[in-house]
């Protein structure tokens, strides 16, 4: 592989990978800017093709946001509102699970669930919407609630994270989502979400989570006030976590989408090759995480298409009644057939395979 290299510098990353060694914070500034980008996606592709193949990882789902009520209130996210707010809403678990069946009634094989941090909500009401996702349907893979939720129902419960984890385990929890990381530069997280916990929080709580046996995602939010140091800051501390925990299956970077929110990032203007730049250099830094996921619903379908090419081995799910992106301006649709997704990949010229958070394979029923 290091042979396609022209870029001198690239091809010095690229015989650290062939080795196996990792590659270097300043490697990743580096590919954060650099110019050579086929050579750089050469290196993420063949990442990619050791771990998986030709192998392209989808999921048939729905998305639960079963608030908007949030006491947080981030200048970044467009989707909260305050109690009392004339949008504001709450769903009662009859609703869930009316909410859920018809989405069975669809298929799917998993539900991701995120809320706002609410205080009328106790622990009861999640154990509860739990038991009723899986009486809906017990082989429903559950992916619920973000590293802040979960802070927050500890704190608002006065009762060990860990209880919290267990509880929850109990009625049905099966693995976390990755929200909330955004960025962990201190300065940047205070500027766009200054109330959210801090990073060395976030990564304590997937730590714990970890400890219990839960695999979680990692996000990273780019494109609004961070720098490329700031990425590579993030990009380190999820990589010496997972050293740590080997608990994080997926890293997913997530392009901020400003338009309904209260960040304007002046004299920013995102190019594809920004992108591909930050998938591919995820995937060659994070050696130690074996999933790059683009979400479609954020990228659009043919930026995520192309990445396929640039380490990415998942291009996200169905997602039904997604709301937290649209809010902030996401001109994508709110849900995606499992038919188009497997169109996407198998124009890459890859090969589709129906998974949940789990990365165990389901057989597709063709039509």
């Amino acid at each position: 592989m290091r042979d396609m290299i022209e870029d001198t510098r690239l091809r010095q990353v690229a015989e650290k990978v062939e080795a196996g060694v990792p590659v270097s914070t300043d490697d990743a500034l580096y590919m954060l800017e650099t110019g050579s980008i086929v050579d750089l996606g050469t290196i993420a592709n063949y990442m990619r093709e050791k771990l998986h193949g030709s192998r392209v990882f989808y999921g048939v789902n729905m998305n639960l946001n079963y608030t908007n009520v949030c006491e947080l209130r981030c200048p970044l996210c467009a989707f909260s509102c305050d109690a009392g707010a004339q949008n504001a809403y709450v769903m009662r678990i009859d609703q869930v699970s009316e909410k859920v069946a018809a989405a069975v009634a669809m298929g799917i094989d998993e539900v991701h669930i995120v809320g706002g941090l609410n205080p009328e909500l106790k622990i009861d009401y999640f154990e509860e919407m739990l038991r009723a996702i899986k009486k809906a349907d017990p082989n429903l893979h559950i992916v619920a609630f973000t590293a802040v939720e979960y802070d927050y129902f500890a704190r608002l419960n006065n009762i060990p994270i860990e209880e919290v984890f267990t509880r929850l385990i109990d009625a049905g929890l099966g693995a976390l989502p990755g929200g909330g990381a955004e960025i962990f530069e201190p300065t940047v997280r205070s500027k766009i979400a200054p109330k959210k916990i801090p990073g060395s929080r976030w990564l304590e709580v997937m730590e714990i989570a970890h400890s219990l046996g839960l695999k979680t995602n990692a996000t990273m939010l780019f494109n609004h006030l961070e720098t490329s140091h700031h990425i590579v800051d993030h990009l380190s501390q999820v990589r010496n976590t997972q050293d740590k925990t080997g608990g994080f299956k997926t890293f997913v970077p997530l392009p901020f989408h400003e338009e309904n929110t209260e960040i304007h990032a002046k004299n920013r203007s995102l190019t594809g090759y920004d992108i591909i730049r930050i998938y591919s250099t995820s995937r060659i830094f994070l050696h130690n995480v074996p999933h790059l996921k683009a979400l479609w619903m954020y990228l659009g379908e043919k930026m995520a298409q192309v990445l396929l090419n640039f380490g990415v081995d998942d291009i996200g799910a169905t997602y039904h009644y997604e709301k937290v992106v649209h809010a902030a301006g996401a001109r994508t649709a709110d849900y995606g057939s499992e038919d188009h997704l497997v169109r996407l990949i198998k124009n890459a010229g890859m090969t589709p395979v129906r998974t949940t958070a789990a990365y165990t394979p389901i057989r597709r029923e063709e039509s």
